[in-house]
């Protein structure tokens, strides 16, 4: 006997199945015989929209065009979703049962689809990408959710009116898309998964129309349109937009009149703005405005609409930030990350190509490039040993780890360096590979990690790169990180929504 089930050998009796079988078909001729008012201008070309996942596609390139990052994370969700349940349908589902398609005569022919699909109809390919797709951009955003769910209901709707799919063809469908989307959630968790500690309220001003807010906006982070939404909500903030080279005088001139000091950049101009609002006592408001904007989303603001919300409010925390010495006099300061090694090389690639191809693709070269290189590990003194290492990063606070979704930070004040370390080898590019790969594990033979509060480097060459906060500088000697827990106060939605 085949191991096929072959849905149609079974149309009489009476176990379950039979009746159920039975029941699909008089569901299936019920569709077919009630007029839906203007259904036959609409949901034949969306099924046939919906073909090779041309309609999803679409939907999400328009959700990224909007440039909000929990909408550009939806729609990848999305895509996701609907590549794994794609797989599923087109290697097992559609195989495993092969049921033939229903037959048209009850279906009025203005419905028909003019190219009719030759698969087998069990499970219905079309539902569960449609379910796919809207479950995934739902579990990221139920907004977006809520716009998606009507146009996946229509598109699994249509097979059925269009006479292409029995009911429960779909119904299956859709539970396989769903759960296509649940498996990614499981492989890399959404924002909301998450559980950032919960931290008091620190004192800092409400500015209900934002009057005293000097906002210092790079200009050379193209954020116009953030800085637009900003005004709209805080009528009476002050703006001043300035090209890159001009950033760390308008901000000195800022943190001298403002009673709270804003920032639109990215990292390394948040840097910059934390070591102003530290020397001259300002809380801090952060609207991202850079490509990677680690601070901001860890924080939780991640549009100009959050954070106008907190300034309205007078909701802020406080977090803390890390300053490091160098033995030849330097002294400087970091809200996320501090790194020696491979990393500073790739930081100077991605800055030298990133104003030709863009930040992601440049970063991305940069990494190749870094890997293919011929070069020798760093030489550092740690812990009283010389130790070879391709690889040291610390983080301000600790970066956790769900499924393979990159590190994130839950809390901005735990009063920890979180110190990985790639070991040196012949072999840098499989090393570091392992390493991403594995995450934050604490002992492996690729590397290991440690959280502490402070941190002594000895024993680095002259001239060696160190990277914090996207920017790059040298250093020689020694270097000797510290916490400097809760210095910063910061504005953030107490309410986080994802």
């Amino acid at each position: 006997m085949s191991p096929d089930l072959d849905l149609t050998d079974r149309t009489s009796g009476r176990d379950p199945l039979c009746r159920l079988l039975k029941l699909d078909g008089l569901l299936f001729e019920a569709a077919a015989a009630w007029h839906w008012p203007g259904a036959e201008r609409v949901l034949p070309r969306l099924s046939r929209g919906a073909n090779h996942g041309v309609l999803w596609f679409a939907t999400a390139a328009a959700m990224a065009v909007s440039r909000t990052p929990r909408a550009r994370r939806a729609a990848a969700r999305g895509l996701a979703s609907l590549s794994v349940a794609s797989l599923a349908i087109n290697t097992v589902g559609k195989r495993t049962v092969r049921r033939a398609r229903p037959v048209l005569d009850p279906v009025p022919l203005v419905r028909q689809l003019k190219r009719q699909p030759i698969t087998t109809s069990f499970p219905s390919g079309h539902a569960a990408s449609a379910a796919a797709f809207a479950t995934g951009v739902a579990l990221e955003s139920r907004a977006w959710g809520a716009v998606v769910a009507p146009v996946a209901f229509s598109v699994a709707a249509s097979r059925v009116y269009t006479g292409v799919h029995f009911p429960s063809d779909v119904l299956a469908g859709a539970a396989l898309g769903a759960g296509a989307a649940f498996l990614v959630r499981r492989l890399m968790p959404t924002r909301a998964q998450v559980r950032r500690r919960a931290r008091s309220r620190a004192e800092a001003p409400a500015l209900p129309e934002g009057d005293g807010l000097v906002m210092v906006a790079n200009r050379g982070s193209g954020t116009a349109d953030r800085i637009r939404g900003l005004l709209g909500a805080l009528p009476k903030a002050e703006i001043v937009e300035c090209a890159p080279e001009d950033v760390g005088d308008e901000l000195a001139k800022a943190a001298a009149r403002a009673r709270v000091l804003g920032v639109c950049g990215g990292d390394g101009t948040v840097n910059a703005a934390a070591r102003l609002a530290l020397r001259h006592g300002l809380p801090l408001a952060v609207l991202p405005g850079g490509t990677l904007n680690h601070f901001a989303y860890d924080l939780g603001v991640e549009d100009e609409r959050a954070l106008a919300r907190a300034v309205r409010h007078g909701e802020a925390v406080r977090v803390d930030a890390v300053r490091y010495r160098t033995g030849g006099g330097g002294e400087g300061l970091f809200l996320n990350t501090l790194s020696l090694g491979v990393y500073p090389e790739l930081v100077r690639e991605r800055e030298r190509w990133s104003h030709r191809i863009g930040g992601w693709p440049a970063g991305l070269l940069g990494a190749l490039r870094v890997l293919r290189a011929d070069r020798h590990p760093l030489e550092v003194e740690l812990g009283g040993r010389r130790r070879p290492l391709w690889l040291l990063f610390v983080g301000n606070g600790v970066y956790h780890r769900m499924g393979l979704a990159p590190g994130r930070r839950t809390d901005l004040a735990d009063g920890l360096l979180d110190v990985r370390a790639v070991h040196g080898s012949r072999r840098p590019a499989l090393r570091l590979l392992a390493a991403a790969a594995a995450g934050p594990l604490t002992r492996s033979p690729a590397h290991a990690a440690v959280q502490v509060s402070r941190l002594r480097l000895t024993g680095i060459a002259p001239g060696t790169p160190l990277a914090y906060d996207g920017e790059v500088t040298a250093v020689s000697g020694e270097v000797v990180l510290e916490k400097l827990p809760e210095a910063l106060t910061v504005y953030r939605p107490l309410r986080v929504d994802f």
